[in-house]
């Protein structure tokens, strides 16, 4: 599939040096012209948050975590366990222990300094094409395509893309690839600040568009019907169990996930395995058990639905697990499933 002409770079880059969103992490087009660079840890550390998850989510995420360690030396050196409890509430956990590997990896590898170059970038644990581009772009000018489901959206309504994005990703990436300035790094956060507030999901700005003139989309009239949807399969449903334990004191009792594999590392209460049919009810000790109800809760590639039971026992022949008072479960390193599993149980 051929794409007609590239974007206009310099309309592009007028209009960012006008309406450039002020971010934490982000260094403004009037400081960078006089040479001001943004620093690639923090660059770093917030394309990895906003992977899966919104600029508004973030930023509080971000700026604790920048309070607590300001530089990748003060990353690495922090226990696994603290990270991924500061993270707990942003999902997808793995981006969390591939964060702290990476930083261990900058530290012991490079120095403490990140490669500059996206190829370079890709060396590093977690370290995709996608963020490996955003940081080479945006700390280092490097004229790289930065191509994100923002982008995907602009440029499918751009040239009007006749088939789903997943379809055309390399045209265009060519086609944006052609676009880049030597300004690549507020080209790059240009074209998210247009997909993020001008030519959003379900809105189109047009008459406020820096590109508008040459947009396809826009000539036929309805842009928001790009870009075209795939055929959608149909979400799996898994079932199962969590059984919350508390001990006379009222504390819970609490265990850690398998390393590998989904939400790993992170904290749960007990549970039975996840199956397409409800397996039966095993209790893990014995105990007046009451049903509290049922969670559902969304992930990416299956929907679960978990019954939540829970009980007061007496705290022996427990194993591989800890107790946690009920004013510390804040401080635990629970993912939003279980969070919502203590609050069905009237623990919330």
């Amino acid at each position: 599939m051929h794409l007609p002409a590239p974007i206009d770079a310099p309309a592009v880059l007028a209009w960012y040096d006008r309406h450039a969103r002020d971010l934490p992490w982000r260094v403004a087009p009037a400081d960078r012209a006089r040479g001001i660079r943004p620093d690639p840890y923090r660059v770093w550390l917030s394309e990895v948050m906003l992977q899966q998850t919104t600029v508004a989510a973030v930023k509080n995420y971000f700026l604790r975590f920048t309070s607590l360690w300001p530089d990748v030396f003060d990353l690495a050196a922090a226990p696994l366990d603290s990270v991924l409890k500061e993270w707990a509430g942003l999902g997808y956990y793995a981006r969390a222990r591939n964060l702290h590997a990476c930083a261990q990896a900058v530290v012991r590898e490079h120095g403490g300094v990140f490669p500059q170059t996206s190829a370079g970038l890709q060396t590093l644990p977690g370290v995709g094409a996608y963020t490996s581009a955003a940081i080479a772009a945006i700390c280092f000018d490097e004229r790289v395509a930065v191509l994100d489901g923002n982008l995907d959206r602009v440029l499918a309504r751009y040239y009007a893309l006749p088939v789903p994005v997943r379809e055309a990703k390399e045209e265009l990436r060519a086609a944006l690839q052609a676009s880049v300035p030597s300004r690549a790094g507020d080209f790059a956060q240009a074209m998210m600040d247009l997909g993020a507030t001008i030519c959003a999901p379900r809105m189109a700005a047009c008459m406020l568009c820096p590109i508008q003139p040459g947009c396809l989309a826009t000539k036929e009239g309805d842009p928001t019907r790009y870009p075209l949807k795939p055929a959608k399969a149909e979400r799996p449903v898994r079932k199962g169990h969590a059984y919350v334990m508390l001990d006379a004191d009222g504390d819970v009792y609490l265990q850690s996930r398998p390393e590998k594999g989904l939400l790993g590392g992170m904290s749960e209460v007990p549970g039975s395995d996840w199956a397409s049919v409800l397996p039966d009810v095993a209790y893990p000790t014995e105990a007046d058990w009451r049903h509290r109800g049922q969670v559902v809760h969304v992930f990416t590639h299956f929907r679960l639905e978990l019954e939540v039971w829970s009980a007061t026992v007496i705290p022996d022949g427990l194993d591989g697990g800890w107790w946690a008072e009920r004013r510390a479960l804040k401080g635990e390193a629970l993912p939003t499933l279980f969070r919502k599993v203590l609050a069905e149980a009237g623990l919330d």
